[in-house]
């Protein structure tokens, strides 16, 4: 992402810091209302929705670690279409990450998804095209070579 934005995700308002543990405001789904009704009197606000990305990226060959969101599978129920997340639960249990901290995949092969509890390389090039669904919106695409459980290095 845009380095002001990680800056302004990295230093939330002060008056996050006053929300009681458990209380309404609490509430990621509060928190995302409230951030989309507010995008534009607050940068914090602004990088929790935005779909700035990193022009250098585009046309990269990249690998690029996360957790699969399946949104399309192919023969076999192989997962062909799916989002890469920052972490678990991303677009399923939760609010989706800011769109310029996912991205949208497409691995014509396709893979057969064990786990959406373990996370995964994939490997291709990398766009800055923006994609929407009703799960999320990705400010990135990539167009997947190789899918290969996630080691560190």
């Amino acid at each position: 992402m845009p380095e002001d934005d990680l800056d302004a995700l990295l230093n939330p308002p002060e008056s996050l810091n006053n929300i009681a543990d458990g209380s309404a405001e609490d509430q990621i789904a509060s928190q995302m209302q409230l951030a989309i009704e507010q995008a534009s009197d607050s940068r914090y606000q602004q990088a929790l929705i935005s779909t700035r990305v990193v022009s250098t990226f585009d046309g990269q060959a990249i690998r690029l670690p996360g957790f699969i969101v399946p949104l399309e599978f192919g023969e076999e129920q192989r997962v062909t279409k799916f989002f890469l997340v920052p972490y678990f639960g991303a677009c399923i249990h939760m609010p989706p990450p800011p769109p310029n901290q996912i991205v949208y995949a497409e691995y014509d092969e396709g893979f057969q998804l064990q786990s959406v509890y373990e996370p995964f390389w994939l490997s291709g090039q990398l766009s800055t095209t923006t994609t929407e669904n009703e799960l999320a919106t990705a400010a990135y695409a990539i167009a997947v070579e190789r899918v290969e459980p996630y080691t560190e290095e």
